[in-house]
């Protein structure tokens, strides 16, 4: 028996949808069924698109504004009838080290990628919880929250927060909502470039993974859209991995041992989601 992803009938939020690896998200979820909802401060500069052709919807909100998301959520709901999957995956970071950046600055990088989620979270609870069905809720994380984040040091820290966080909340609202996360790696989007520099930076970089590459966002999106669905039914409070085999440690290249070429000296982790402000 083929094992498929089949979310026909279910409505998903995907926070910062618009672009990178919210694109990705969105696509894969239009492609097994669920009508979908792009959450983000700007409107795609195209449609974001299923194979099938039917398009993301877009909602503009600013995530770190908490009355704005829960009014998003109640127009989704009166329009769609329901919430049924959220996608925390609004987030981001510039390149700063800590000692070069203001209180301020890091303040807004944890706002963004911690208690965003965590409010737009509580907001999709009040949605689910009425449902029969109840819901599922996906934390886009990423392996600077499981390893020293130099360069990222506030959004590294977030992104510890928020697995924890997920953790915590699937004990919390179990057995109504699933909540799980992925821990993203490092991604080719069209904003690559900021982090890695040009294609030859981007080749530089994806060799140091095990896997010899960098994802796709549509990579990162089919796994959202198979933790999403039914046959992770079982599974919540769930942490999975999606880098590509992590990175090689440094000491291998140093030693000389014929794994590869040591990491380079920069290597962000950023999973380019929606932008950070400045």
């Amino acid at each position: 028996m083929a094992i498929g992803i089949d979310l026909s009938g279910r409505v998903a939020v995907v926070t910062g949808g618009t672009r990178g690896v919210g694109a990705g998200i969105a696509r894969a979820l239009l492609a097994a069924g669920a009508t979908v909802v792009a959450a983000a401060r700007r409107p795609p500069q195209r449609p974001v698109e299923g194979a099938d052709g039917r398009a993301a919807a877009f909602e503009p909100v600013d995530v770190r504004d908490s009355d704005a998301v829960t009014a998003c959520f109640a127009r989704v709901r009166d329009r769609y009838g329901s919430l049924d999957i959220l996608v925390n995956n609004a987030g981001g970071t510039p390149y700063r080290l800590l000692a070069d950046s203001t209180p301020q600055q890091a303040a807004r990088i944890i706002e963004l990628n911690l208690v965003a989620p965590l409010t737009a979270s509580l907001a999709a609870r009040a949605v689910m919880a009425d449902q029969p069905a109840g819901g599922s809720i996906i934390m886009i994380g990423s392996v600077s929250g499981t390893r020293p984040s130099p360069g990222t040091a506030a959004y590294g820290a977030a992104k510890a927060g928020l697995e924890n966080l997920a953790r915590t909340l699937a004990v919390e609202w179990a057995p109504h909502i699933r909540v799980n996360t992925l821990v993203v790696g490092m991604v080719h989007t069209e904003r690559s470039h900021l982090h890695y520099g040009d294609a030859a930076g981007v080749a530089a970089v994806g060799r140091t993974v095990p896997l010899g590459r960098l994802a796709t966002p549509d990579e990162i999106g089919e796994v959202c859209a198979f933790l999403a669905g039914d046959r992770c039914g079982y599974v919540t409070g769930a942490s999975l991995a999606v880098h590509g085999g992590g990175e090689r440690p440094a000491f291998l290249g140093a030693a000389g041992t014929p794994s590869g070429p040591p990491p380079t000296s920069r290597t962000p982790a950023t999973t380019d989601q929606e932008d950070a402000d400045d």
